[in-house]
């Protein structure tokens, strides 16, 4: 990468600016100790002068380039994944911009090493594990602390981006209790590889409620609450001491929340989504991404969304953010309202298609989607292939968790009725797929179009070879973050969400001309962020809800404004400050090392 010596001397004034060079008070070994300005032997002749550093580093001044090489050598000699897992852990506290040039260079090899699925074996061990804290742990029974255990993580305009989870439902692992800092801390890393968003201007937070895992609460050694989850009156404020001790210690902070259990992940974002700027993943970033390969497959297909019939077999939090992901798209398609663009989804979980006669046993976000009993008195809905019989679906999406539910008579009787059907079987982790893509095409004679929930190779049918895309969160949420945080909006609503949609759709190789997949790779993600972060930001602009006013207005501009904005793993120059000078990012004091905070109790 390209140095940053130069300052962009059309947007190097901003708060948020990569360019030029970087002040700092340190010298000798706090300035090496400090992983967000470490460069290890990579500082040259002259900053080892001026920043005092001879005698600390062997003589030999080498490249960013030469430490990847060695790096990656090192990864490579780990003996498994989850020792990868640790080793990439490791170097982060010692030397960020390494660490992450070092993912970036290897992003395919190493995206399921630093999250799914080894990122839950690390959470699942975590204390075990455990080496140092990494983050803001608050738990239930201090929650008259929260305030105050919050404002340790920095001032006002030092935290960009907050994620948050409690640990109850972990990347299909389940109740994961304290451990759940880790998906907090790796979320927090996808977002700087996928969309720049400043590692140092970031907080992961574990809200410790308790576990109901028996394993946890009978190990020794681990490390949270060794109690039931707290549920009810007790939750739901301690929820809302923390949301208000954010607001008030970062009043312009994008929050994330992560991993929340089925009944309390929908009901806490619809809490607050009209009160703050924030997301949750499992919930809206599921749909988008989903969304958005559906609407490239429509540009294919040529399906109208006015008469769009959807079925979506699973209907958890997974399943009914997609419906509702979708429900928000077809009302502002069309015009109609949300609760008519409904109509046009039909959910279907164990017990078969969900009814309105059973809504005491439903979820609040299934609710919407139960069909009147009348309407099916005399037709089968018990299982999938009936209601396949009777809906005729365009598009069919599976977040079941059963494997091989999407069979051959399913997928064949779809194809009756619909020239090109759209499959999405989004369960993982592979073996839980509701098919296989080969089976999909194979089976519809390369109708299908196709999108999965894990990564496949590419699949042959008739001497042409397609490519399968991966309905990768990855790919939206980091833009939607960047776009939030650039802004600094005040809210994100759907229409926002809609907008990142639309962009991500645009950038598919299979609406574009460059290939076969309905969304684009993950190696292309930092680029298509820039697209997703423009329109979330024209769209908050649009609708008055930035708090940042001097936002440029030209499309050519404002990307070169978002870009400027985008951290890089590349060593910046440095100044030497005095510490009268200094913000708290030059004094070393932010991101993981602000326990050096002037009275930190950490």
């Amino acid at each position: 990468m390209a140095s940053s010596a130069k300052t962009n001397k059309k947007f190097g004034h901003l708060p948020l600016s990569t360019s030029g060079p970087q002040e700092t008070i340190l010298t000798g070994n706090a300035l090496l100790r400090t992983p967000y300005f470490n460069k290890g032997s990579a500082f040259t002749k002259e900053e080892r002068d001026t920043f005092n550093l001879h005698g600390l580093l062997p003589a030999n001044v080498q490249t960013l380039d030469d430490q990847a090489r060695r790096a990656y050598a090192q990864y490579k000699s780990q003996p498994n994944d989850l020792a990868k897992n640790t080793f990439m852990t490791s170097m982060k506290e010692q030397n960020e911009v390494l660490c992450y040039r070092l993912i970036m260079d290897h992003l395919k090899e190493m995206f399921s090493i630093i999250y799914t699925p080894t990122e839950g074996d690390a959470i699942a061990k975590y204390s075990s594990l455990f080496r140092r804290p990494e983050g803001c742990y608050l738990n239930i029974e201090d929650a008259d602390r929260v305030e105050d255990d919050i404002n340790q993580f920095g001032s006002a305009d030092d935290v960009d981006l907050i994620v948050v989870s409690d640990g109850e439902q972990i990347l299909g692992i389940g109740d994961q209790g304290v451990g759940a800092i880790l998906i907090s801390v790796a979320k927090l890393v996808i977002y700087t590889l996928c969309a720049g968003i400043h590692p140092s201007r970031t907080l992961p937070v574990v809200l410790d409620c308790g576990t109901n895992n028996e394993e946890l609460l009978n190990d020794e050694l681990y490390l949270g609450l060794k109690q039931r989850r707290a549920r009810g009156e007790k939750y739901d404020a301690f929820i809302d001491t923390f949301v208000t001790a954010c607001r008030k210690k970062y009043p312009r902070a994008y929050i994330h929340f992560e991993d929340f259990g089925l009944n309390n992940a929908r009901r806490i974002l619809d809490e607050y989504t009209p009160k703050i700027a924030c997301f949750n993943d499992d919930v809206q970033g599921t749909g988008a991404v989903t969304l958005a390969a559906i609407m490239a497959a429509f540009k294919v297909s040529k399906i109208d969304w006015a008469d769009a019939r959807f079925v979506m077999f699973g209907s958890g939090t997974a399943g009914t953010g997609i419906a509702d992901q979708i429900k928000d798209a077809i009302a502002q398609e069309t015009g109609i309202s949300k609760e008519e663009a409904g109509h046009q989804i039909w959910c279907v979980d164990k017990p078969g298609l969900l009814l309105a006669s059973v809504k005491d046993q439903l979820t609040p976000a299934q609710i919407p989607y139960a069909r009147e009993d009348g309407d099916w008195k005399e037709k089968p809905h018990n299982d999938l292939l009936s209601v396949i019989k009777e809906v005729k679906p365009h598009v069919l999406i599976g977040t079941s968790t059963v494997p091989g539910a999407f069979t051959e008579d399913v997928v064949k009787e779809m194809a009756k009725h619909v020239e090109r059907p759209v499959i999405f079987p989004l369960s993982n982790p592979t073996r839980l797929h509701e098919a296989k893509p080969q089976d999909l095409f194979d089976w519809t004679n390369g109708k299908a179009l196709v999108a999965t929930g894990s990564p496949f190779s590419p699949v042959e049918h008739n001497g042409k070879e397609y490519e399968i895309s991966e309905c990768n969160n990855s790919v939206v949420f980091p833009g939607i973050g960047l776009g939030a945080i650039l802004s600094r909006t005040r809210l994100l609503p759907p229409s926002l969400i809609v907008a990142a949609v639309r962009a991500l759709s645009s950038t598919a190789p299979i609406v574009n001309g460059t290939g076969t997949g309905l969304l684009p790779d993950v190696t292309d993600v930092r680029d298509v962020s820039v697209q997703i972060a423009k329109n979330v930001i024209k769209q908050a602009v649009e609708e008055g809800l930035n708090q940042e006013k001097e936002v440029p207005t030209d499309d050519k501009e404002l990307e070169e404004w978002i870009r400027e904005q985008m951290w890089n793993a590349e060593y910046r120059p440095f100044k030497l400050v005095k510490e009268h000078e200094a913000t708290a990012f030059a004094k070393g004091i932010v991101g993981i090392a602000s326990h050096r905070r002037e009275g930190s109790s950490n």
